[in-house]
């Protein structure tokens, strides 16, 4: 059955996504029993760092990397958490073009407006 470290996890995962991922019963994957407890259980629920924080720099990172799709569930995310307006998502883009590159901050543009529209449209 369930260890606290998973019910944990996945509650976290549950706060970080605002509800939007759906956790996996135990057993189902390994990598997901893995990263629910080790990332979800005791790396996100730290309290050094409060999550807004925690995701902006996992959208530096996935800046950096090109990854659109996973920029495109972390932005959705913030906003519906009350991370982040349009407007200082948008402008994050801006910011990280300039370290992360033009070319991959463009690749990004696409899934930022996509998950605003999808956030003001109650998505």
């Amino acid at each position: 059955m369930g260890s606290d470290r998973r019910d944990r996890g996945a509650e976290m995962i549950k706060k970080v996504y605002a509800g939007d991922v759906i956790v996996p019963p135990e057993g189902a994957s390994a990598f997901a029993d893995v990263m629910l407890e080790q990332l979800f259980a005791e790396v996100w629920t730290r309290e050094a760092l409060p999550m807004r924080d925690r995701r902006l720099l996992i959208m530096g990172v996935i800046a950096c990397m090109g990854e659109g799709m996973t920029w495109g569930i972390q932005a959705k995310a913030a906003l519906k958490n009350g991370e982040l307006t349009p407007e200082q998502l948008r402008e994050a883009l801006i910011h990280l073009a300039q370290y992360a590159g033009y070319p991959r901050a463009a690749g990004l543009m696409g899934p930022t407006e996509k998950a605003i529209a999808e956030f003001e449209k109650g998505d």
